[in-house]
């Protein structure tokens, strides 16, 4: 047969949910994987991955065919996912349109055989005519089968690290439809069988296979090293056949067929073969080579109990446009067997036919033992792809893949909190290895999906992109001598004096007299009850200095007028530490304001605090921060509905005081009542003191960011209990600075997950985030002139 016209002979009498009954007789019982990220596994998750599979799949009923296909399609990246709104996000979108990637599906389907003995003639043509197809019942072989199935598809669920679902009716068809067709899209076509080729459509195809126990070396085994990113100091570790996989980058399909044979029969076949061969030994040493083979095959059968003969087939299938471009492919083809020290066999004419129309699921029980290879299950299974595409969830943070630089989104808020139970994160990186620049991404990211940002900064890295939000944001900046505009004890009405108004208030004086001492309840109720007499007493007007004077003009009666203890409330210790930041006190000017000043920041969704000139005088920055959490805790957390952000850039700088880390560590007590997140900046998690505080923050931070760092990142595995494998992609980072396609990679862990990621960014989202150089100034430059950051980046961009 030179032409088949495919509807003539369609392989499908029926399907019913994902189960198809094929005009051979055969039920087919289909399943898609969604299995783990390519480099997210460990040297040990391979070898789990390959007892799961062991496992699920030795007690299939004697006859079963297993039939595992990988397809990996040439797309273009549509950017669909991607939002397209402002500025910065339609420069993100055209950035990555149309780049293309490999798109990588996983099926398993679960044959029961019409002829359970699997003993086919060498040749079998599965698309001949017949008058009518072979309908097998649903009987109970087949209701049992089913169940098996369902057992092992159950079990390897539950190993957590792979899932398989049913494939629906309309999707096997679209499957079978693809196939046939030949994956030519837009157009139906037939399939032409020539001597030299199969030519389907605009697509030429060839296939190379292991067909042969003398195909394989010495061994195989779960996973091997991965030399692109294994250096002298640790092993990173893929896939046996993951060169076979998503990094070959060409149409093509890796097809696992295994036929789960009965052991007792296996045994005494290989017994024969091995007298038979014995005899003829001396005759030629290929004789000696297949003895040997399946003596080894025949001790781990009589060895081990839980052996499970099989016979295995495995193809790869590859098409190109141009028939010549099939030589190469297969040449690389060849040249990734070699070095897993397999020689494939290359089938020519109407084998290799055979090999293309019998590796579609159907048709899969087909094959003839000369296209088989014998061996124990747990070899076969080395066999099998388990790692896909990078994952992108519906929403979230865009950072991009290793293997494409296409975008990826990832969740790391996580509203449902399937991953993580506090979304809060850290990221850490030495000096000039872009920490500011990835902070940038990921809060405007935040920013432009409707998250609310105060930004506590003592670099001056944020004001550039603020800028890109002209009515959306406030820079707040401490000057020597000048006050934030901020009145903690500010009320436009006196019903904004609730009990938690009073509560956040005294935990404010405190910190501002007492900050040395443990407050205990009878204090605490105190200082409120003075609070709630002083609104009283005094209808406007309200301010730090009002207060103060208000306990100075009462402090004979005070106590007394309210029935406090003198020991629970000490007049005189109060008027003594306060006053320095009243009347004529030395700090007296951080609080000089008669009217406060929060409306300001009520309105914005972006806060800058900027204290760079701060960043040295304990007391100041103590009050600022004070100050800053008033003002967050009256606008950011007023709105619980309402996510927020808290980020404390350069935080090492304001942790070389002992009570700024105190201060920080109430915002993640407190964050946990609001729906926010914190953030923090480090350049080495030393920075961090190794502290009960420190470690109840590092407990509550369960998304993690790190860039490169050569000093090496044992401190950071050791305070963040970071796997091996964490630690190995750790030292597999491997920036690119220059050509093209600019990126940096990251190491990102969200609660259990980790791996690694890359930051390609388009040059006019690069431009929004530098923050010093030559550059910047051009960028300022422009912005000074124009008054409008997106019209300065254009400016820039178009000039560079």
């Amino acid at each position: 047969m030179k032409k088949i016209d495919f509807s003539a002979y369609n392989p499908i009498i029926d399907i019913q949910d994902n189960i198809i009954f094929a005009n051979n007789g055969n039920v087919v019982l289909c399943y898609e994987g969604i299995l783990p990220e390519i480099y997210s596994l460990s040297e040990k998750d391979f070898e789990d991955m390959h007892g799961s599979w062991f496992q699920a799949l030795k007690s299939l009923p004697i006859g079963t065919v297993v039939h595992k296909q990988d397809i990996y399609l040439k797309k273009e990246y549509t950017a669909s996912q991607l939002p397209n709104t402002t500025f910065l996000e339609k420069a993100t979108h055209e950035h990555f349109k149309g780049r293309e990637y490999m798109r990588h599906r996983c099926l398993i389907y679960f044959i029961l055989t019409k002829n359970k003995s699997l003993n086919n003639a060498k040749y079998v043509n599965p698309l001949k005519k017949t008058s009518k197809g072979v309908v097998q019942k649903m009987d109970n072989t087949v209701s049992r089968f089913i169940g098996a199935v369902n057992d092992s598809i159950s079990f390897i669920n539950n190993s957590r690290k792979m899932n398989f679902i049913s494939l629906k009716a309309k999707e096997i068809q679209e499957l079978t439809n693809t196939y046939f067709n030949g994956f030519n899209e837009g157009f139906d076509t037939d399939i032409l069988l020539e001597k030299k080729s199969v030519n389907i459509g605009e697509n030429y195809f060839d296939a190379l296979a292991i067909n042969s126990e003398l195909c394989f070396g010495e061994s195989v085994q779960s996973s091997k090293t991965n030399e692109k990113f294994t250096s002298d100091d640790f092993v990173f570790h893929q896939g046996f056949i993951d060169g076979l996989g998503l990094t070959l980058n060409e149409n093509h399909i890796v097809n696992q067929i295994l036929y789960l044979d009965d052991k007792q029969k296996w045994r005494k076949l290989l017994d024969k073969k091995v007298e038979e061969l014995n005899k003829s030994s001396n005759f030629g040493s290929q004789n000696k080579v297949v003895l040997g083979k399946i003596e080894h095959i025949l001790s781990q059968i009589n060895a081990d109990d839980n052996a499970r003969i099989i016979r295995g087939h495995l193809n790869v299938i590859y098409w190109d446009k141009n028939p010549e471009n099939l030589t190469q492919i297969g040449s690389r083809i060849k040249t990734e067997f070699k070095e897993l020290d397999i020689i494939p066999y290359y089938p020519r004419g109407e084998e290799r036919k055979n090999y293309i129309l019998n590796s579609y699921c159907c048709f899969s029980s087909n094959f003839s033992n000369a296209d088989m290879y014998v061996t124990d299950l747990k070899h076969a299974l080395c066999l099998f792809i388990n790692n896909t595409n990078y994952k992108s969830d519906e929403t979230g943070i865009i950072f991009n893949d290793r293997q494409y630089n296409i975008p990826v989104l990832k969740d790391v808020w996580d509203e449902r909190k399937k991953r993580i139970k506090a979304r809060n994160f850290a990221i850490f990186a030495p000096t000039g290895e872009g920490k500011s620049f990835l902070a940038n991404n990921i809060l405007r990211q935040y920013f432009e999906s409707g998250v609310r940002l105060v930004i506590i900064d003592l670099g001056g890295s944020y004001t550039k992109f603020a800028k890109l939000y002209a009515e959306q944001y406030t820079v707040l900046r401490y000057e020597s001598g000048k006050n934030l505009g901020i009145n903690p004890f500010y009320i436009s009405h006196k019903r904004d004096l609730s009990p938690e108004r009073l509560e956040d208030l005294s935990i404010f004086l405190f910190e501002l007299f007492a900050s040395d001492l443990k407050v205990t309840k009878a204090q605490s109720v105190s200082v409120k009850k003075i609070l709630r007499y002083y609104y009283e007493s005094k209808a406007d007007n309200h301010s730090l200095d009002g207060f103060y004077s208000f306990i100075e003009n009462n402090q004979t009666t005070l106590l007394k007028d309210l029935k406090i203890h003198p020991d629970y409330f000490n007049v005189t210790g109060f008027l003594h530490v306060m006053s320095e930041y009243v009347g004529d006190g030395l700090y007296s000017f951080l609080f000089e304001i008669s009217e406060d000043q929060t409306y300001k920041i009520e309105d914005k969704r972006l806060i800058v605090f900027e204290l760079d000139e701060v960043k040295d005088n304990k007391e100041i920055l103590s009050v600022m921060l004070k100050l800053i959490k008033s003002a967050i805790q009256r606008t950011i957390w007023k709105n619980r509905a309402e996510k927020g952000i808290i980020l404390f850039d350069e935080f090492a700088k304001q942790l070389k005081f002992d009570n700024v880390l105190e201060s920080v560590e109430f915002y993640y007590q407190a964050i946990r009542k609001q729906n926010g997140a914190i953030g923090i900046i480090l350049q080495s998690i030393n920075q961090l003191p190794d502290n009960s505080t420190s470690a109840s923050i590092l407990e509550n931070t369960q998304v993690v960011y790190s860039l490169n760092n050569e000093k090496g990142y044992d401190e950071l595995v050791k305070r963040l209990n970071l796997s091996s494998h964490d630690l190995n992609q750790l030292k597999s980072i491997r920036n690119n600075l220059s050509g093209p396609r600019k990126y940096t990679e990251m190491f990102i862990k969200i609660g259990k997950e980790s791996n690694i990621f890359r930051l390609e960014v388009p040059k006019e989202v690069y431009a929004a985030y530098l923050t010093d150089g030559t550059e910047n100034e051009a960028i300022m430059t422009f912005y000074e002139r124009t008054n409008d950051m997106e019209l300065a980046i254009k400016e820039f961009t178009s000039n560079t």
